[in-house]
């Protein structure tokens, strides 16, 4: 029975997030505040078993990231916190990217309808980003943290941009930010709020980093003229 303790356990909180996500504010169940004071008693239960909760964790954050639930920073916190900064970055490099590819395919087979009603301002910006910029617009997406991670997802299922094309495009762009918040998740216990983590300094700094290829690419394009 006490091995089935962490398999039971975070079974109960996937379904528990799918589930309470539908009804409720996200940020009532999982909280900054609630990572910090728990995490610790999370991390007693996966020492007993490191590799067998690493690819739990994986397999949950696809899962939650697929179904667009909007607390990819608070699960890439958890992540640091419970596995370390190098195991968690690799973790949730691969597991958001992924996750927003099934995501992505969700938009574009399953849920077209509702996201063309609810996104429609946002996927008409797209478009016209896509147009001028390609595969780099959606590399200035994920690299500033302005934009939300799962809006993204969902809009650019509707695009003609390609599976894969998303997916490599998502991995590099995410990397940057995946890895400062990762390191903030290692250091959770002396953070006091998220906004310790997204300084106006870092958010400047990752913008601008994304405006870079961009920019780049329009000064290419007025030399070639």
């Amino acid at each position: 029975m006490k091995k089935n303790r962490g398999k039971i356990f975070f079974g109960l909180v996937f379904f528990t997030i799918i589930i309470v996500s539908y009804f409720t504010d996200l940020s009532e169940i999982l909280s900054f505040d609630i990572i910090k004071n728990t995490y610790q008693d999370i991390q007693v239960l996966v020492n007993k078993n490191y590799t067998l909760y690493y690819f739990v964790f994986f397999i949950l954050y696809v899962v939650v990231t697929a179904f667009a639930l909007p607390i990819s920073l608070l699960k890439t916190l958890l992540a640091g916190a419970l596995f370390g900064f190098w195991p968690g970055l690799i973790l949730v490099s691969f597991a958001s990217s992924v996750g927003s590819t099934f995501c992505f395919l969700f938009s574009r087979y399953a849920l077209r309808a509702y996201t063309q009603r609810r996104f429609s301002s946002y996927l008409e910006r797209v478009n016209k980003g896509i147009e001028s910029d390609g595969w780099l617009y959606l590399l200035f997406l994920r690299l500033s943290p302005i934009f939300p991670f799962f809006i993204i997802n969902l809009v650019f299922g509707l695009t003609k941009m390609r599976t894969l094309e998303f997916y490599i495009v998502s991995q590099i762009g995410m990397f940057i930010g995946t890895a400062i918040f990762v390191n903030a998740g290692v250091q959770i216990s002396n953070l006091n709020s998220i906004e310790e983590i997204l300084t106006f300094k870092v958010i400047l700094s990752l913008t601008l980093i994304g405006i870079f290829p961009l920019l780049i690419k329009h000064l290419y394009k007025s030399f070639k003229k």
